[in-house]
């Protein structure tokens, strides 16, 4: 090692989504997405929510395909990560192992409330350390 150099082991993280409230309908993810951040190449992000029949709206898990989908709330070609009854258990794990953004949004309720602004945030993995 070079003196006067750093060396930062990072390990991957394991982020619990929303984190002990879980992915829920009708909050606003983005908040919880800027406290969380930065993200890092090959962290999980892992998505747990309610099993269908409470009595509470169930959310999905989509991955759209870019920022005017997010921005607009189109679910036409975006990738169903996870079904309203999956968020159970151990939940749905989603590896953010590429250097580009991942948009993440809810389309339950005719994507009422991602058009509100709520259940949906962008996460944007770096290399760096911080």
């Amino acid at each position: 090692m070079v003196a006067g150099s750093r060396s930062k082991a990072r390990t991957k993280r394991s982020i619990l989504v929303g984190d002990s409230e879980g992915w829920r309908a009708g909050t606003n993810y983005t908040q919880w997405a800027i406290k969380n951040s930065p993200f890092q190449i090959n962290d999980t992000l892992v998505f747990k929510y309610p099993p269908t029949g409470n009595s509470t709206v169930v959310p999905s898990v989509y991955l759209l395909p870019n920022m005017w989908s997010y921005t607009t709330c189109e679910f036409r070609g975006a990738k169903l990560l996870g079904s309203a009854d999956q968020g159970g258990g151990e939940g749905i794990k989603i590896e953010l192992n590429q250097l580009k953004p991942y948009y993440f949004a809810s389309d339950e309720g005719n994507a009422y409330d991602c058009i509100a602004g709520l259940t949906k945030f962008i996460a944007v993995p770096s290399t760096r350390s911080f």
